[in-house]
């Protein structure tokens, strides 16, 4: 067998390339995620007239989808563990596409509470299941960059999101906006089967490029049972991983659910303007997820421990997102936006860490039951904020709002920082089995 060098990296055209064309299908299949989840959130301000939805309504529903959508992950990481990433996945495309195509017949309150809250549970398949390819498809010092280029699909459906849906909308109605997504998920699912295969039997695998991945993935011994719930929860730094997207995904959260409503209800936006400037700070998050997972693979060469890393892209979120805030206070409009946009590339570096450290705490064979347990988490925090936002909205104003979300990277950092142990792959804690309970609490200095 050839002998691979660490700095071999095979690039997404080449022949030794294959898990970055894998990373891609998984790119695409999170961009429909997020056109699909953001369909209302466009469509709302037109809802809102034609059925009498208030901002109070609108909280429920998405509280009702996050719920779902923290049920999905929970048991999604058990299922893709179980039956496998390449059906778990095809299986839950087809049946969020169906879910979304099915708010065409919603004629309230209720029937969009019951149609988004099934579109949540099946989403909740997407991250654990691509967070479980990316652990069996990228060695440690690429991890961070695949986990990101695979977020960069949030960012495209996000950005994608108004001026598609806008234009949809517009002319021809507020069904379009829930169909036309569910479409596209039906292509992926044609381009997923001809393309996905388990990296030790993909046939346009190169002997070197599986060694490459092979030679610094964590390898899960075939005999051992998963890990269950229980013995995962007694992991400290997944209870800190869980507590800080408790806390800190609500930033995410708000900007996708509610900007295009803050946009069009306090700074007048029309559906044309939400069109032209509200796919601005997703292009700005897509930008911080690829600048920030190419900066940890760089680190990572450097010789930087995994831990220094997450640790330390934890605190840069944390003291830099808060001025987000000041969005709220500017007259400027695009002023307004462009502090969002800020505050959105620099929340990439607390959720590379979050999104990535359960793929560096658990081998393979756990990471899916793992990351699902950290999303379910970070779903039900926005899924408990989502009628309280709906009622400051319409009793106060969004500024309190602001101030709070903002906040939220800085709490998460805090926790992490305090539960956080040594993780695979660095100079301790690497071994293939389930890490103790008992975690040290230090600032790696």
């Amino acid at each position: 067998m050839q002998t691979v060098d660490r700095t071999f990296s095979g690039g997404p055209f080449g022949q030794d390339g294959v898990r970055w064309r894998i990373a891609f299908l998984l790119m695409l299949m999170t961009a429909v995620n997020y056109l699909d989840r953001q369909a209302m959130a466009i469509a709302i301000p037109v809802l809102q007239d034609e059925f009498g939805i208030s901002s109070a309504g609108y909280g429920w529903i998405t509280s009702g989808f996050l719920l779902a959508y923290a049920i999905g992950q929970g048991f999604a990481g058990r299922i893709l563990d179980k039956v496998g990433t390449a059906r778990g996945l095809a299986w839950a495309v087809v049946l969020w596409s169906i879910a979304g195509i099915l708010h065409i017949f919603g004629r309230g309150f209720l029937s969009f509470f019951f149609f988004r809250a099934l579109l949540g549970f099946f989403e909740g398949f997407n991250f654990p299941g691509a967070m479980k390819a990316v652990s069996e498809w990228f060695p440690k010092s690429e991890r961070a960059l695949g986990a990101n280029f695979v977020r960069v699909g949030t960012g495209i459906g996000a950005l994608l999101a108004p001026p598609l849906f806008g234009y949809l909308i517009y002319e021809f109605g507020w069904e379009a906006a829930f169909i036309v997504p569910g479409v596209i998920g039906f292509v992926w699912l044609i381009a997923w089967r001809l393309c996905y295969k388990p990296l030790e039997s993909h046939p346009s695998v190169t002997s070197l490029e599986r060694e490459f991945i092979l030679k610094d993935r964590i390898v899960a011994d075939d005999t051992s049972e998963k890990a269950s719930w229980r013995e995962l929860i007694r992991h400290n730094g997944l209870k800190g991983v869980m507590i800080g997207r408790f806390l800190a995904d609500n930033l995410m959260y708000f900007y996708l659910f509610w900007l295009p409503l803050y946009l069009a209800n306090e700074r007048g936006f029309s559906l044309k303007e939400i069109a032209f400037f509200a796919w601005i700070p997703f292009l700005c998050s897509d930008l911080g997820g690829l600048f920030v997972g190419w900066l940890s693979g760089k680190l990572v060469k450097m010789g930087w421990t995994l831990r220094q890393i997450r640790i330390r892209m934890l605190w840069i979120a944390g003291l830099t997102v808060p001025i987000t805030a000041l969005a709220v206070f500017v007259e400027n409009p695009l002023v307004a936006l462009a502090l969002v946009s800020f505050g959105l590339f620099a929340n990439q570096f607390k959720t590379t860490s979050l999104f990535t450290l359960p793929t560096e705490m658990f081998p393979p064979k756990s990471v899916g039951t793992a990351w699902g347990m950290c999303g379910a988490a970070g779903s039900l925090g926005a899924m408990l904020a989502q009628p309280l936002i709906g009622m400051l909205a319409d009793t106060y104003s969004y500024t309190p709002v602001f101030i709070i979300v903002s906040l939220l990277p800085l709490g998460a950092a805090i926790v992490v920082t305090l539960l956080l142990g040594p993780l695979r792959g660095d100079e301790v804690g690497s071994d293939n089995k389930l890490e103790s309970s008992k975690s040290t609490s230090a600032i790696d200095a």
